[in-house]
């Protein structure tokens, strides 16, 4: 059975990005309220040098739950430079089914995702869509298998209800960083079982919450 993480083409992008995250400085978003005078695609253009990595525990438990769902779309909000995003991609090419779907407001950081997917040997599994994931994400169809939620943390509920019409049942809704107080809204509307998900929180670096769509 195939598995693209011990591609040597692909563990040199990832350990490449890795790399140059551990030295940009600064590897998490901000809220966007603390920068309330800026439009949110002048905020990306401002931290387009910033990678905002994910784990790479929780890229690996990404892969994984990608090859247990099989699902015929997968969807991520907030692409950055594309880490978070080779591992589904690598996940949906070994299950030889899918597609990953991934938006990123950067035009920069979308541009250099869409070569790091190309020189890591997984590009024709993902489509980058630059741009407001509020109308990237709203021309994507379903059913999504799965979501992967890593963008501007007080966005992660508007761009779940905007995805919940599109969710397959049994759909796995993924979200990074819940350790950050901007995902609290976020956190209770999912963990309230009235809302249709049945959902734990993950032990990886910086939290991640792991919600099941039960309709």
């Amino acid at each position: 059975m195939a598995n693209s993480l011990v591609s040597p083409r692909l563990e040199t992008v990832l350990q490449r990005l890795f790399d140059a995250a551990g030295q940009d400085g600064e590897h998490d978003a901000p809220d966007r309220a603390s920068w309330a005078r800026m439009t949110a695609a002048e905020l990306a253009d401002a931290r387009e040098n910033v990678y905002i990595p994910i784990a790479a525990e929780a890229g690996k438990l990404l892969y994984g739950l990608v090859r247990a769902v099989r699902p015929q779309s997968v969807v991520e909000f907030g692409t950055s430079y594309g880490i978070s995003t080779l591992y589904l991609a690598a996940a949906v090419t070994d299950n030889s089914t899918g597609h990953v779907f991934t938006t990123e407001l950067s035009r920069k950081k979308a541009a250099a995702a869409r070569a790091n997917l190309d020189e890591a040997g997984v590009g024709a599994a993902v489509t980058v869509l630059p741009g407001d994931a509020l109308e990237t994400l709203a021309g994507v169809a379903g059913p999504v298998g799965l979501a992967l939620l890593d963008g501007w943390k007080d966005l992660y509920l508007p761009v779940l209800r905007l995805l919940e019409p599109k969710l397959a049942p049994g759909a796995l809704v993924a979200a990074d960083d819940t350790t950050f107080p901007a995902t609290a809204d976020y956190l209770a509307y999912v963990r309230d079982p009235a809302n249709g998900y049945v959902s734990v929180d993950f032990p990886v670096e910086d939290g991640m919450e792991l919600s099941a769509w039960t309709r």
